[in-house]
Formats: C-alpha cells, sequence, structure tokens
C-alpha cells in the first residue's frame, strides 16, 4: 500500500508550537508495521477520522490524527489533522495491540 500525506500548513506550524512535532515526521509513523489504527468516533460528526499509534522516524510513539481516503487498490490518501506524542495509556494500548 502507498500513502500520499496532504495537511494545512498552517495546522502543521500550530502543531509544532504546542507539541513540538512536524507532521512529515508524524507522517512517518504509517511505516510502524506495529501501528495501530483507531476509528474516533467521538471527533468523526463532520468527516471520518482516525488515530493512528505508531513508532516515528525519531523512535518515539506518537498519535496521528488524521482522515483516510482510499485513491484506489494500491493508493491511500492521508490528511495529518494533528500530532502529538503518546500518553502512558495510549503507550500500553500500542503495547497491547502488539501482542
Amino acid at each position: 500500500m502507498r500513502y500520499q500525506f496532504d495537511w494545512d500548513p498552517a495546522k502543521e506550524a500550530i502543531n509544532i508550537r504546542k507539541h513540538k512535532v512536524n507532521f512529515r515526521r508524524a507522517a512517518s509513523v504509517f511505516r510502524d508495521p506495529n501501528q495501530l489504527t483507531l476509528f474516533d468516533d467521538e471527533h468523526s460528526n463532520e468527516e471520518e477520522r482516525w488515530l493512528t499509534l505508531g513508532i516515528d522516524s525519531g523512535g518515539v510513539l506518537r498519535v496521528v490524527v488524521h482522515t483516510y481516503e482510499q485513491v484506489n487498490e494500491s493508493m491511500v490518501e492521508i490528511r495529518i489533522i494533528s500530532a502529538r506524542k503518546a500518553t502512558s495509556g495510549e503507550s500500553i494500548q500500542y503495547n497491547e495491540g502488539r501482542k
């Protein structure tokens, strides 16, 4: 599966200030073979949103909030909305998902 990433540069700037991570680094969680993706029912009123937990290219467990659109059978478009370091509870959830 190939991924195509998109994001709003203004949201990325806010995310860098707030969470100290840019979206290019956040996109690297999708290369984690153990990534865990969950539907974000609570925040999917206007559009379907997803949460992906995964290890980024710097070795940090991140939570990435994003949309997901299947473009064709081999391509997915992901629009990153926000990204942050995972909480201890999310870290436990990620590790449980790997078992």
